[in-house]
């Protein structure tokens, strides 16, 4: 089974040897690649939507594993159970989603000894989520795949006793050093574009509403000048 390079890190970071459940498995190509590498010996493969779900059942009876990955109809963790499985994949959804999926199901979320989660939005959102309620994000994977740029969390429940600050939840606290170069060019677009609304913004009617924007961009390029500034000085990027 051959993934993309997202995807393949997401798989990278499970654990081998521990039993995988894809939550929101789409196509189920993560389980089935898990399953056929050796690094997970069984698998479910969950999704909301018949339509995907049917999709991985094709798919995962293509590869004859049908009597190690098991397919779920399920919004979130509603229909797996606790203990059911080591390591919870959660990819390619928005981070509000995310959130209430882990939310709704906690004691399930709580029960699995490493969760590998990839929110497509509101990162920020979800790190101050996952450290304010008992999750540790141990490290994170920052890669871009065909133009876009993605963060994948590995998280152990495990309280988290060290201080965030405002810019570590908008752009993580531990990438791998292999990965600055990525995160590196990362910041510098995210900058680039900040800039662009800011001269935008500048040119617009003043008011109270435009006022306030302009000073939350500022703010924004600040921490990504302060952020990229901090990537130099760590020594990860030469």
């Amino acid at each position: 089974m051959k993934l993309s390079k997202r995807l393949e890190t997401v798989a990278s970071m499970v654990t081998k040897g521990n039993r995988a459940a894809d939550v929101g498995c789409d196509h189920g190509f993560v389980p089935i690649f898990l399953v056929e590498s050796g690094i997970s010996p069984l698998a479910v493969a969950a999704d909301v939507r018949p339509g995907p779900l049917s999709r991985a059942k094709e798919h995962i009876k293509e590869h004859r594993l049908e009597e190690k990955i098991q397919t779920r109809l399920s919004d979130g963790l509603a229909n797996i159970k606790p203990g059911e499985a080591d390591s919870l994949i959660m990819s390619g959804i928005g981070g509000i989603l995310m959130m209430r999926l882990l939310q709704d199901e906690e004691h399930t979320a709580k029960s699995f000894k490493e969760l590998i989660l990839s929110p497509q939005s509101e990162l920020f959102d979800v790190r101050r989520y996952l450290v304010s309620n008992g999750y540790l994000i141990e490290y994170e994977h920052m890669l871009c795949d065909e133009g876009k740029y993605y963060f994948i969390f590995h998280v152990l429940v495990k309280k988290d006793e060290r201080e965030w600050s405002e810019e570590e939840y908008r752009y993580g606290k531990d990438i791998c050093k292999d990965d600055m170069k990525t995160f590196l060019a990362y910041l510098e677009k995210e900058e680039r574009q900040y800039e662009q609304i800011l001269e935008k913004m500048k040119q617009a009617p003043e008011n109270d509403r435009a006022v306030q924007r302009i000073a939350q961009l500022h703010q924004d390029i600040t921490c990504l000048k302060k952020r990229r500034q901090l990537v130099y000085d760590c020594g990860c990027f030469a």
